[in-house]
């Protein structure tokens, strides 16, 4: 059974920087494209980027340019590292994981609270 833990979610002041850690636990992570999401209090879940198995990567328009994400995987992991943060980045992140280049990502995490302060 496939599991993703978020990690590193923190308050931070409006242009300061975080990284977000993901680990996946269960299966081949090499296999799988991992993306993360967020979700601001009453909006609806949002599409943040993408990495492939290969680390090709795939931004929103709302961050490319301010965040990176990478993967290491000898160490099962995916980074979310974001960059001159708004308070509008203000979300709960959740990572996924899909063996396929679909919009379905078929494993979640529990997601991590990242609050920016103007």
């Amino acid at each position: 059974q496939v599991q993703l833990v978020e990690s590193g979610g923190e308050l931070v002041q409006a242009g300061g920087s975080l990284r977000l850690s993901c680990t996946l636990s269960g299966r081949t992570f090499s296999m799988y494209f991992m993306a993360w999401f967020r979700q601001a209090p009453g909006k609806e879940r949002e599409f943040v980027g993408r990495v492939s198995g290969s680390g090709m990567t795939y931004y929103a328009n709302s961050v490319k340019g301010r965040f990176t994400i990478s993967r290491d995987n000898a160490k099962n992991a995916v980074y979310l590292q974001m960059n001159s943060l708004r308070p509008e980045d203000t979300a709960v992140y959740y990572c996924a994981a899909s063996l396929t280049a679909s919009t379905i990502y078929d494993y979640w995490g529990q997601g991590t609270q990242v609050t920016v302060s103007s």
